[in-house]
């Protein structure tokens, strides 16, 4: 079974390599009929966030005017490159990345026509509204229970004490895995890397799951001891008094931008879409960043109670030709 597993990794890493690259005015295009239409919002995000953004919504005139639908973020990214333009939804939160190549692919999405002033550079057609971190997750219960000893980089999650009592998460299935690969590369080059990420994945036999809340849910449940997932979801399980604590690696907190586009549909575009996309970036990212802490607009605050100890660049992408030999050399 988990050499099926580590199959279906590395082919999701060869396809995902191949697609990846390195409350304002209204829009001018779209009928009034559209207009009287509800917003379909298609994310891939958490709860935390999908709550934020409604409440930015909701309390700035748009109750009852857009409808969220979630999804997983291989199932969103696949519609995004399969259906284009002709995609149900007038609005996407979604990994920037997903959103990078899908704009590539099929140019779907319009410029956006009110003022996005990040740190970093987006395209001009996404907003980021979350930057979300990687951790090694710990159930602290569990820890002392099987006497192991607390981790305190990726690397040492290939030790022998963790098999069987590890859970990290499927590329294929989800966002979250890149992480722990561009830390991984990023501190011991490609080649160790692979070493270690294959090792990583034996520990966890079967426990590779497809969500990247599920580690944290298995850690919570004392299903395993040790995750590799979010860092914000079990820095809130810490403060609500559940035995789970976490470990910033020493490679880094890499990180991941999800972000809200808009999709170009030309007359049928619905222009309550872009509205809502610039009210919740305007209105959203205080709640947001309650969550997620990393600063992604200028002006932002860095200073807060749960920042990471290790913050790597939200920007950062696997180089293509690292993520092909990994791909190849996990499917021998």
């Amino acid at each position: 079974m988990l050499k099926r597993r580590i199959m279906s990794m590395g082919l999701a890493v060869m396809l995902a390599a191949t697609a990846m690259t390195g409350c304002g005015n209204s829009a001018k295009s779209g009928s009034s009929d559209s207009a009287d239409k509800k917003v379909v919002i298609y994310s891939n995000a958490d709860d935390e966030a999908i709550t934020a953004m409604q409440n930015a919504l909701d309390n700035n005139g748009y109750k009852g005017k857009y409808s969220f639908e979630g999804f997983g973020t291989s199932e969103l990214g696949g519609k995004l490159l399969a259906e284009g333009k002709n995609i149900e939804a007038d609005m996407v939160t979604m990994s920037t990345f997903y959103l990078d190549s899908a704009q590539k692919q099929n140019n779907m999405f319009k410029k956006l026509d009110f003022e996005v002033n990040t740190i970093d550079k987006f395209g001009d057609y996404a907003a980021p509204i979350t930057s979300q971190e990687g951790a090694i997750i710990l159930n602290t219960d569990l820890m002392k229970e099987l006497k192991l000893t607390t981790p305190t980089c990726l690397k040492d999650l290939t030790k022998s004490e963790y098999k069987g009592h590890l859970s990290i998460t499927d590329v294929k299935s989800s966002s979250t895995a890149w992480l722990l690969m561009q830390a991984l590369i990023s501190e011991y080059g490609e080649k160790e890397a692979q070493n270690i990420l294959k090792q990583i994945y034996i520990n966890a036999g079967d426990h590779i799951e497809d969500s990247g809340s599920a580690p944290l849910k298995l850690c919570r449940a004392g299903e395993v001891a040790i995750g590799f997932g979010l860092r914000h979801q079990a820095v809130a399980d810490k403060e609500d008094g559940q035995p789970i604590d976490f470990v910033d690696p020493t490679e880094g907190n890499f990180s991941l931008t999800e972000s809200v586009a808009v999709i170009d549909k030309g007359d049928k575009s619905n222009p309550e879409a872009m509205k809502m996309a610039q009210c919740i970036i305007e209105n959203g990212r205080k709640e947001l960043q309650q969550s997620y802490p990393n600063p992604l607009y200028k002006g932002e605050s860095s200073d807060n109670k749960n920042k990471s100890k290790y913050p790597r660049p939200s920007q950062s992408r696997l180089p293509l030709n690292c993520m092909r030999s990994i791909s190849s050399y996990l499917m021998r």
